[in-house]
């Protein structure tokens, strides 16, 4: 007998494994289940800016009931008082009396100093921020074609800008008491300076 002579017989075999692919069910489950968490994200961020936005509405009118209170109490304008030293003592300087929120750098100062709002303010390069970050000043300024006395909101989303504009105003860019430096495109365009007049 030839011992490296091959059997006749054939090898066995193994059956191929039974690869099962997904049923269109489960992959309809899954889809449904990642629309849900997509949903979800999504409505999460519209509800964070939802609330930045109000932040951002409070923070303007606490601002303006601010300036009132201080030109109830001191007959003059925060930042343009040209008694500020007399009045709240402690402040880097006077304003020159105008009725103009000029001195812009000195008005968040004297109303701190006054206890109208809160922070800690030096009257030359400190400046108050908005929930969305950007600068926020008490300032004489000329927006859209209207000048005067207001709240300016730097570096807001036009889609911001355009919500505090209906929420305050006629949700128009360029006309009635809110005023933005560009139109509201809803395209994530950020708006240079908002301002909201008193």
């Amino acid at each position: 007998m030839d011992r490296h002579r091959r059997s006749s017989r054939p090898a066995s075999r193994r059956p191929a494994p039974v690869v099962r692919g997904f049923t269109l069910v489960e992959i309809a489950i899954v889809l449904v289940i990642i629309g849900l968490l997509l949903g979800g994200v999504l409505k999460g961020q519209s509800l964070i800016d939802n609330a930045k936005i109000k932040n951002v509405i409070q923070q303007s009118t606490s601002l303006q009931a601010a300036v009132n209170a201080y030109q109830d109490k001191f007959r003059a304008l925060p930042g343009d008082d040209a008694q500020a030293t007399a009045h709240v003592p402690g402040t880097s300087g006077n304003g020159n009396g105008d009725g103009q929120i000029a001195e812009y750098q000195l008005a968040p100062q004297h109303l701190a100093l006054g206890g109208f709002i809160t922070g800690s303010f030096n009257g030359t390069t400190d400046f108050m921020t908005s929930a969305q970050g950007g600068a926020v000043y008490v300032f004489n300024d000329v927006v859209a074609g209207r000048g005067g006395n207001g709240i300016r909101l730097d570096n807001l989303p036009d889609s911001f800008s355009e919500q505090i504009d209906a929420k305050l105003d006629d949700g128009k860019p360029d006309t009635g008491a809110v005023r933005a430096t560009g139109p509201y495109t809803n395209n994530g365009t950020i708006i240079t300076r908002t301002a909201v007049f008193f």
